[in-house]
């Protein structure tokens, strides 16, 4: 009690003091008193002390101010105005302790320091050994790469839906922050999905070595999904309804023969193009569709080696499918190309094409 009553003195006297070490020395002190007697306070005592520290701390260099929020960052128990003084410091090496490794800072204090801080107090906030969904939220938005990646390779962060939907679309360019996305082993499937269906191809093949199995299963949902996706599409378009019956019109009629195509092509009535070259190739109307937007011609010229089309066909499919003129160049090579397919060879990968594409949808009519 003498002892206490001696520390109350000298508290008073530093306070008075202007002496800046004298006040750093009893800082500590007092932080020590509390720790040694926090099971013994009442509330108005352990806001006294609290008061008394933040008007402490308030005086002390950065250095004085950063080993005592080492010291209050390990204790067990402190005032918590004093937590959140320390914890707004403009100075990291105050704050940072603090932000890193005291369990007793609240996640109000957490959010807000993570809504206005630097992007080193940010980058302490995602160290955490756990870390709230509402400050997790912040930490994808506000913070730099560092921090978005040290907050996705934390085991210890929630995430909300919204976080994760930040995080995926953070993660469409960025192979480092996908792969550590992609390891949360929490993380919903309908991100995953979204995360693989968006990643650059660079990303896929990392994402694939990371774990061969997942990502098989991820690319096979992401294909399933376009695939019902552009059948609901189709399904819902009047041109292709039109198409549909006038190309029913000439299989009935058995009309539906390579100079019908070739008429289609050349008119570029695109709808028509693919249910016909569907039809002839008994292939799913949405792998011909697809075939005939993407960038890339080598499966269109697979198609129509398969079926025996002329290259006067094929090259009206093919500047159908440019939507433009073609380089004489590029026709040329693509000639080439064509000429060098064998047509036991296309039929095979047409039969593969087959296979794959009714594993995913139901054949499309």
């Amino acid at each position: 009690m003498i002892a206490n009553q001696s520390l109350v003195d000298e508290l008073e006297a530093a306070i008075a003091s202007s002496d800046i070490g004298r006040r750093a020395v009893i800082l500590r002190r007092v932080a020590d008193l509390f720790v040694s007697t926090a099971g013994n306070l009442s509330g108005e005592q352990t806001t006294l002390f609290d008061d008394v520290m933040q008007l402490l701390v308030q005086e002390i260099e950065t250095s004085a101010r950063a080993g005592f929020a080492q010291h209050l960052a390990g204790c067990q128990a402190a005032p918590p105005q004093i937590l959140r003084q320390l914890a707004f410091d403009d100075a990291i090496e105050v704050a940072g302790p603090i932000l890193s490794r005291c369990g007793q800072l609240d996640e109000v204090t957490l959010a807000e320091g993570a809504a206005s801080k630097s992007q080193a107090h940010l980058l302490a906030i995602s160290t955490r050994k756990t870390i709230p969904e509402s400050v997790t939220d912040v930490l994808i938005v506000r913070g730099d790469r560092e921090v978005a990646l040290s907050t996705a390779g934390n085991p210890g962060a929630a995430f909300s839906e919204f976080g994760y939907s930040s995080l995926v679309r953070r993660s469409s360019d960025d192979d480092a922050l996908a792969l550590c996305a992609w390891s949360r082993a929490e993380i919903p499937r309908r991100h995953l999905l979204k995360l693989f269906a968006e990643a650059s191809d660079s990303v896929k093949r990392r994402l694939s070595k990371e774990d061969p199995r997942k990502a098989a299963m991820m690319a096979d949902m992401v294909a399933r999904a376009a695939s019902q996706l552009q059948t609901r599409t189709r399904e819902m378009s009047a041109d292709f309804a039109r198409a549909r019956v006038s190309i029913q019109s000439l299989v009935a009629a058995g009309k539906l023969q390579e100079p019908a195509l070739y008429d289609f092509a050349v008119s570029e009535q695109f709808a028509e193009t693919v249910l016909a070259l569907s039809a002839l190739c008994d292939l799913p109307v949405g792998l011909v569709e697809r075939a005939l937007v993407e960038a890339r011609s080598e499966q269109l010229l697979v198609l129509a080696k398969a079926v025996g089309l002329s290259w006067k066909t094929t090259k009206a499919i093919l500047l159908l499918q440019a939507r433009a003129e073609r380089s004489a160049g590029d026709l040329d090579t693509l000639f080439e190309t064509f000429l060098r397919l064998k047509p036991e060879t296309a039929v095979k990968a047409v039969q593969f094409y087959r296979l794959r594409e009714r594993s995913l949808t139901p054949r499309s009519h």
